[in-house]
């Protein structure tokens, strides 16, 4: 079995290096070796697969069947073996991590910093900003998102679960009285944060247990949620708000819960990365980190 898989990788490597003098170069094998196990590979099945003349190599019908297989299988083997690896080695290495800047600052960081802690390998490069991440284009590892959605370019894992307050300030509801239906929201002043999932379309439940959309606006569009916080608090609308956010300015009794019968269940925590056929060892030991952090530590 060694030996077919030997043959098969001279067969891989001579054309994508272009020639059989390139692959023993890049390889560090003879050029004599290289042509025998291809000679091998070809006389056990039998057919041709490499036209060899002094100027080119290409490869034969037969030929270009067998290497679209040949080397999907043996990438496969190198992701397999990079998976066991990885699995029994310390993580270390680079790490780019993206998330929220309010949610990175307070509630993510001593999680991940106790992340460190247990890989001292690990070197980290934390990006906190408010908004979408290009995670392929950025060279992003993992990005932690608050969402309901997933991207199908991506891969994503629930880390915990979260909810998203409606919050008014006592003074507002004195003012305008406490809405009963999330329909009241249309002619009440809102906050829009332009992070949120649906931006200015509020999401809800209706009685019937089906999702209502409902179009808000105000005084104030803003690309922060800390910033609609403030606003909420000072009695300029109605935000909507992670519930990291707004439980502290509910205890301290700056704003007031509203319409909680009507908000949707389902919003995650979520850490998303691109889609590859092997996940680094690092980034998946931080995953495995931050559901058991949060398990411990629920968001509130």
């Amino acid at each position: 079995m060694t030996q077919d898989l030997a043959r098969i990788r001279a067969f891989v490597q001579v054309f994508d290096s272009g020639g059989f003098s390139s692959a023993a170069r890049q390889h560090g094998r003879s050029k004599a070796l290289l042509s025998k196990y291809v000679t091998d590979l070809e006389d056990y099945l039998g057919v041709r697969l490499m036209n060899r003349t002094t100027r080119k190599l290409s490869l034969t019908e037969a030929g270009e069947a067998y290497y679209r297989e040949a080397s999907a299988l043996l990438q496969q083997l190198d992701d397999l073996d990079a998976t066991i690896t990885d699995q029994t080695a310390e993580p270390r290495g680079l790490l780019r991590v993206s998330a929220p800047r309010n949610f990175g600052e307070d509630t993510l960081a001593p999680a991940i910093f106790a992340y460190l802690a247990k890989y001292p390998k690990v070197t980290l490069d934390l990006r906190l900003e408010d908004r979408y991440v290009d995670l392929v284009d950025e060279g992003i590892d993992v990005a932690l998102r608050i969402s309901t959605l997933q991207d199908s370019s991506l891969i994503a894992r629930k880390i915990a679960d979260m909810h998203i307050v409606i919050g008014g300030a006592p003074s507002l509801l004195k003012t305008l009285g406490t809405p009963e239906h999330p329909d009241a929201l249309r002619t009440m002043p809102c906050i829009v944060d332009t992070n949120l999932q649906g931006q200015s379309n509020w999401r809800f439940i209706d009685e019937e247990g089906k999702t209502i959309s409902i179009p808000v606006s105000g005084p104030v569009r803003v690309n922060s949620p800390l910033a609609a916080r403030q606003a909420a608090v000072l009695g300029l609308g109605f935000a909507a708000l992670p519930s990291y956010l707004a439980d502290p300015a509910v205890a301290k009794g700056e704003l007031v819960p509203v319409l909680t019968r009507y908000l949707q269940t389902g919003q995650t925590l979520q850490a998303v990365y691109p889609h590859r056929r092997h996940l680094a060892g690092k980034v998946r030991a931080l995953i495995d980190h931050l559901v058991e952090w949060f398990q411990k530590h629920p968001i509130s």
